[in-house]
């Protein structure tokens, strides 16, 4: 189910529940992917472009979030 344009809808308490629970999901995701990247870093033995596609994944994610999030906000001006 897609959120992304729903602000203007009145959304379930299920839906809202979902999206709660995919936001603290992508959050888990988030906080390992920067664990994994500060190991590699830390090794020694990490690789440019591995790093380079988990820092992308990364921001990926933190806007994934920060869409969701916002959809969790109710619109004050409507």
């Amino acid at each position: 189910m897609c959120y992304g344009d729903v602000m203007s809808e009145r959304l379930t308490e299920e839906e809202l529940n979902n999206i709660r629970r995919r936001v603290v999901e992508l959050k888990m995701e988030h906080r390992d992917l920067d664990a994994a990247i500060d190991h590699l870093v830390e090794s020694g033995t990490f690789e440019e472009l591995r790093i380079k596609r988990m820092k992308r994944r990364k921001l990926q994610l933190k806007d994934d979030i920060a869409r969701l999030e916002n959809t969790l906000i109710p619109d004050i001006l409507a």
